[in-house]
Order: structure tokens, then C-alpha cells, then sequence
């Protein structure tokens, strides 16, 4: 049984005989809810909505976990018949049933559990678009045109019929090189079925074909990655069709067959032409059309590998995740330099939920979507986003300048580094307030900075209720706990998340609150105290001076972690931020070190968070009365050019930025440690620093 499949049980022998079944995610403490409608048959067996009834035969269940979020659809089989025949019909309610009322789950197709059996069928699945196909299917947004598939019994070794449907895009336009290689018309698209129509007749003939029993399962086999994961469900999700449960697991032919064939050319370089050659099979004949000709010798290249002398098993299916995990990420976390994109022009309203829609077919690592702020704590439409291998991230960047509404987003390869400077924490308090998985974050704006968590409660009231009450409420505050006026707050799912946030500047007390999606990357950059500031230093410091300074605490500092900061007349300004490892090393820094003297000067020590360097160094101020805000904001996203002021010149201007031993000997040095002016932005710039670490060997 899947989502959208449907789950098909023959009828027990004897009257008056009924069988439940459930679906993976469906707990057997939780009632079976089920609406009027069919959502995946498009024959008519069922009555329209809001008509639905009877009573009698046998229920079938059919749960899609992931994109219905648990909602069940129930249809009514007489006894003896399967779903498809005539009499099929609807029942509508709201039912709840003892543990022991669920038999056993009976698969359709492939689910996207923990199973490891091979499946009875293989449906071998092909797409074409109205623009590039091939290596680069998918990579220039256009829509799906073409959907070819065809049955194959693992068990008997047969193959079934090609199916050829046609699919109407909502822009008939076609290119050159699309007309070319799929012989398509125009003419013919124009009397085709729409996508959703189109997968509700697959999902009719494949059942229909597959005749399904107690036990009988299939999955789909594709030339690839590019078919499901950037085609099928990209598209699906800008159309807000909701794919059966079987389209989220599938077999990767080439992979399959370098599993197979060891000595095969690496998957990135195989193809259904360099698997049929490496075979020494028949190619079919070139009258055949693209799609068609690909599908018959995959069906082919198929029954090869299941047959001696590879006996190959068909066992473990490539996955696509139902839904975006959020959650913590530590700082101490590997994370692989090569499953890391910058997203870029995103809008600024965007959630890590819009992010994980854009990316969607591709697997996003847990907790994943990291969104970045600017110097005033707000997004910057720059996101950083960590998926869970390499070969993700390269499908990612192929989505570069695709459009998410109707703003395109620019997409580049980033760092685990990168990452981790967004999304990273070690606050126990934010680990703590993070470790319910799977919530919606809000943060709030504008809070009365008297306001206590029973009032932010009530704010919200009984139709938005917080997670955990007090303990789903955690306030921002400035390093000596005076309270910022913000606020994140936990929900439990994305209706109460909607509900809350139309109380957008709703009133509490006589001030009115902004509300906000958020991320939990968010929550660690505003509330991850990780940093300290350094202020009054001798104006001649070094960055050799601020180790000393700092001591035992020196080997504590981040790569690339210490910012000095220069004032508006491009001098030093006394003020430095070092970034440690933890907020606890940061605490201790700054107890430790507050007013310690260097060159007869004591230096101040104050423990703040990244959000609050990335302020200071932006051009704002912090002290005492809290942060103040920069005498401009920056107009550009990357950092702003800056020059020094140029002494008296008996030497060319262009001489005058070098040191005379540089003139003397022209080459490239690293200077000892680099200034940034007030206007540099956090994430961009760094010095060229590394901690020195001693090891026993």
C-alpha cells in the first residue's frame, strides 16, 4: 500500500468478512481519519464529494505519511472485487479503532520505510521535458512533457508494454532541440491531459497491469537521479500536486549496474548507450522515438543483470525525503566542505520550509537551511544549505537562476565552514530550547521589555497553543540580561505556526508585536554568546599581543576568529571581537580576563554573540545603554571597498599602499594580521589567523 497507489487487499473468503490496514506512519493508538474523494483515481469509481457512503465490503486504507501529513482516504471494496471494479465506492467519517482491529500492512508499491526485500515488479520510469534532456534534463526549469514506463516481472523475467502519455505543459513552447529528438507537436500537447491527470491515469494502468495480491510490491527504475529528483518532483511541488508515497523511493539503474559491473565506467559517465555497449546487447532501432528507444533498452539492460551470470538483486532503493527536518547544529560537527550551496536573492519573508520546497526530490541534511541575517539581526535573502552528499549538492547547483515565485535564486558552492558560522551553536540554554524536533519557530519583535512568559501565552491563546507552554518561550537578551524586546517562540505544527503569526502586529499591552517565521539557525546566531569584545587596547596591539593576552583562552579561537576593527579614519579603534569555540570558553574568557593589563593599559572583556559583533562591525556601537544603531545602512551585500588615506606622496600614489621592503623587492607577502574597517560584514571577512595547536607526535 502507498500514498496515491492505493493498498489492495483480495477479499478473505466468506461473508460478511472486512480487513483494515494501515499505513507505516499511522501509529495503532491513532484514529483512522479518512475524507470523501478519491485523490488518485481517475476513473470514477467513487462518487464526487460530499456524496460518498455505504456501508458494507471491504475498506482499504491508503495513508501517504509524508505529503498528506496523515490524512487517510478510505474506499469501500465489495467482497471479491479489488479497487478499479465497478461498484467500488467512498465511505466518509471519522473512526477510531483498539490496536488490535490492524492487521498487518500489505505494500503496493516500494514504501519509504526500512525495508530491504526485493521487490515483485520494477516500473521502468522516463520523462521528457519541453526543453533540455539528457545530462542537463532539469536544469533549465522547463516543464515535463512526455511520461513513458514499462512494467518488468523480476520474478517471471518478463516485460510488459510501453506507455506513452503525453502531459499539456501550462506553456505550450517548445524548443528546437525538444521537437527534434521527442517528435512532439504542439498540435498533439494541446489535446493532452494536464500533470495531475496524467499520474492519476499511471497510477490507474499500473495497478490495473500489475493485477496486485496480498504482499505484491514495486518500485521504479530511472536512467539516473535527474528523472524523479528534478524533474517529477520539482515541478509537482510548484503545482501543488502531491505525489504518491511511490514516487519517493526509486532504483538508479546506473548505479545498480555498477554494483553489477565493477569494471564499468563510473556512474557519472554511464548512460542506457554505454550500459547496453558494455553488454554487447542490441541496440533498438533508431525509428523508434527518444523516450521509447531509452525505455526498451533499459527493460533489456534489466533483464541481463537479473539473469545469469549476475543473478543481480534489486534491494536497497535511493530515497527523497517526505519533509524538511529542522534542528540543532553543533559547532564541533564535521560538516563536508562539498554538501554545502550559498542560495542567493531569496525573499525576505522566505522560511527554511520555502528553502527545502525550492530543493525539493533533493535530500536536505537534518536541520539543514540555514538562513543568514544582516548587521540589524534581519535576513539578508542569503541562505546556506547543507544536504546530505556531494551528488545533492551538484544537482542543487544545477537549479542555479531557478525561480522561486517569481524572484530567481542564485545558487554557488559554499563551505562546511561557512555553515557552520550560521547555523553552528553550543548554548546549552538554545540546545536545550532546539531539542524538540520538528517545530516551527516564530520570533517576535517589539516585545515590552517587562513582558513575561504568561503574557506572550496568552497572546497567542487556545487556537495557537506553544509547545511545552513556558518551556517553548525563550527571550533574547543583551550579555548583561537586560531583554532585547525579542523573542523566539515553539509550535507544534504549521497550523498552529499560520494561526500565530496573523496576530502580525497584534497589540500586547500598548505595543504592537511583529511576527516572524524562523529557522533554529536563526536562534543560534541571535542567542549563541560565543564571542567576546575586547576594548581599549593599545592602539600598536598585535595580534601576537591579544594571544598573550588572552592565554590558556588562545587556543579556544576559531579559525579565522579574530576581527580588528578600525574607525572611520582607517586607525585602529582600540576594539577587537574574537570568536571561541563555545560559549562556555567565551564565558570564562571574559571573567578571567576582564581588566587585565596590556602595555600599561587595561583592556576590557565582554562576553556577546555573533549577531552583536556582525552589528558593531557593520558600523553600529554597543555598551552600556545597548546597541545602537550604524549611521547607514550598506547598500550592497558583499563588503564595500576601502582605501587608506594616502600620506603626503614623494613617491607615486599607487607606491604609497606598500611597504618600502616591498618596493625594494617586489612579491606577495602575508601581512601579520588584518584590519578591517567598521563597515565589513561578518561571514565575509577575516583575518588570516590560524590557531597554533601542539600535538605528541
Amino acid at each position: 500500500m502507498g500514498g496515491g497507489a492505493r493498498c489492495v487487499l483480495p477479499a478473505p473468503r466468506g461473508p460478511g468478512v472486512g480487513r483494515w490496514c494501515r499505513g507505516p506512519a499511522q501509529k495503532s493508538s491513532q484514529p483512522l481519519r479518512f475524507s470523501q474523494g478519491c485523490t488518485w483515481c481517475g476513473s470514477g469509481y467513487h462518487p464526487p464529494r460530499g456524496k460518498g457512503g455505504g456501508e458494507g465490503g471491504e475498506p482499504c486504507a491508503s495513508l501517504a505519511p509524508g505529503p498528506w501529513g496523515g490524512r487517510l482516504q478510505l474506499g469501500i471494496l465489495p467482497l471479491g472485487s479489488r479497487l478499479g471494479a465497478p461498484g467500488a465506492r467512498k465511505v466518509s467519517g471519522s473512526f477510531s479503532f483498539p490496536p488490535s482491529s490492524f492487521p498487518p500492512f500489505y505494500p503496493l508499491c516500494w514504501p519509504g520505510g526500512t525495508m530491504t526485500a526485493s521487490p515483485d515488479y520494477l516500473v521502468i520510469l522516463f520523462v521528457t521535458t519541453a526543453g533540455t534532456n539528457g545530462a542537463r534534463l532539469g536544469s533549465d526549469e522547463r516543464e515535463l512533457l512526455q511520461l513513458l514506463w514499462k512494467v518488468v516481472d523480476l520474478r517471471s523475467k518478463e516485460l510488459g508494454h510501453l506507455h506513452d502519455v503525453l502531459v499539456r505543459p501550462d506553456h505550450t513552447e517548445l524548443t528546437a532541440e525538444c521537437q527534434e529528438i521527442t517528435q512532439v507537436d504542439v498540435e498533439s500537447l494541446a489535446l493532452a491531459p494536464p500533470l495531475e491527470q496524467a499520474l492519476r491515469q499511471f497510477n490507474q494502468s499500473v495497478s490495473n497491469e500489475l493485477n496486485i495480491g496480498v504482499g505484491t510490491s514495486f518500485c521504479f527504475c530511472t536512467d539516473g537521479q535527474l528523472h524523479i529528483r528534478q524533474v517529477l518532483h520539482p515541478e509537482a511541488s510548484k503545482k501543488n500536486i502531491l505525489l504518491p508515497e511511490c514516487f519517493y523511493s526509486f532504483f538508479d539503474l546506473r548505479k545498480e549496474f555498477k554494483k553489477c559491473c565493477p569494471g564499468s565506467p563510473e556512474v557519472s559517465k554511464l548512460d542506457v548507450a554505454a550500459m547496453t555497449e558494455y553488454l554487447n546487447l542490441d541496440k533498438n532501432s533508431p525509428a523508434f522515438p527518444y523516450g521509447a528507444s531509452q525505455v526498451e533498452d533499459m527493460g533489456n539492460i534489466i533483464l541481463t543483470l537479473i539473469s545469469e551470470p549476475y543473478n543481480h538483486r534489486f534491494s536497497d532503493p535511493e530515497r527523497v525525503n517526505y519533509k524538511f527536518e529542522s534542528g540543532p547544529c553543533s559547532k564541533m560537527e564535521l560538516v563536508d566542505d562539498n554538501a554545502v550551496i550559498r542560495a542567493r536573492g531569496l525573499p525576505w519573508q522566505s522560511s527554511d520550509q520555502d528553502i527545502a520546497r525550492f530543493f525539493k526530490g533533493l535530500n536536505i541534511a537534518k536541520g539543514g537551511a540555514a538562513l543568514c541575517l544582516n548587521a540589524q539581526g534581519r535576513r539578508n535573502g542569503e541562505a546556506l544549505v547543507r544536504f546530505v552528499s556531494e551528488e545533492h549538492r551538484d544537482l542543487a547547483l544545477q537549479r542555479h537562476k531557478h525561480h522561486m515565485g517569481n524572484r530567481y535564486i542564485e545558487v554557488y558552492k559554499a563551505t562546511g565552514e561557512d555553515f557552520l558560522k550560521i547555523a553552528g551553536g553550543t548554548s546549552n540554554e538554545v540546545a536545550q530550547f532546539l531539542s524538540k524536533e520538528n517545530q516551527v519557530i516564530v520570533r517576535m519583535r517589539g516585545l515590552p521589555f517587562n513582558v513575561t512568559t504568561e503574557e506572550v501565552l496568552t497572546f497567542f491563546g487556545q487556537h495557537c497553543p506553544v509547545t511545552g507552554g513556558k518551556e517553548g518561550v525563550l527571550f533574547v537578551t543583551y550579555p548583561d540580561s537586560r531583554p532585547t524586546g525579542d523573542a523566539f517562540v515553539l509550535f507544534a505544527c504549521e497550523e498552529y505556526a499560520q494561526n500565530a503569526l496573523k496576530k502580525h502586529k497584534d497589540l500586547l499591552g500598548k505595543r504592537y508585536i511583529e511576527l516572524f517565521r524562523s529557522t533554529a539557525a536563526e536562534v543560534q546566531q541571535v542567542l549563541n554568546r560565543d564571542c567576546i569584545r575586547l576594548r581599549g587596547l593599545p592602539y600598536a596591539a598585535t595580534i601576537e599581543d591579544i594571544l598573550e593576552f588572552l592565554g590558556e583562552f588562545s587556543t579556544d579561537i576559531r579559525t579565522h576568529g579574530v576581527h580588528m576593527v578600525l574607525n572611520h579614519q582607517g586607525r585602529p579603534s582600540g576594539d577587537a571581537f574574537i570568536q571561541m569555540k563555545s560559549a562556555d570558553r567565551a564565558f570564562l574568557a571574559a571573567q578571567k580576563c576582564h581588566k587585565k593589563t596590556m602595555k600599561d593599559r587595561y583592556v576590557e572583556v565582554f562576553q556577546c554573540s555573533a549577531e552583536e559583533m556582525n552589528f558593531v562591525l557593520m558600523g553600529g556601537t554597543l555598551n552600556r545603554n545597548g546597541l545602537s544603531p550604524p549611521p547607514c545602512k550598506l547598500p550592497c551585500l558583499s563588503p564595500p571597498a576601502y582605501s587608506f588615506p594616502a600620506p603626503a606622496a614623494v613617491v607615486p600614489t599607487e607606491a604609497a599602499l606598500y611597504q618600502p621592503s616591498m618596493l625594494l623587492n617586489p612579491r606577495t607577502l602575508q601581512p601579520s594580521t588584518a584590519y578591517y574597517p567598521a563597515g565589513a560584514q561578518l561571514f565575509m571577512n577575516y583575518t588570516a589567523y590560524y590557531p597554533r595547536f601542539l600535538y605528541p607526535f
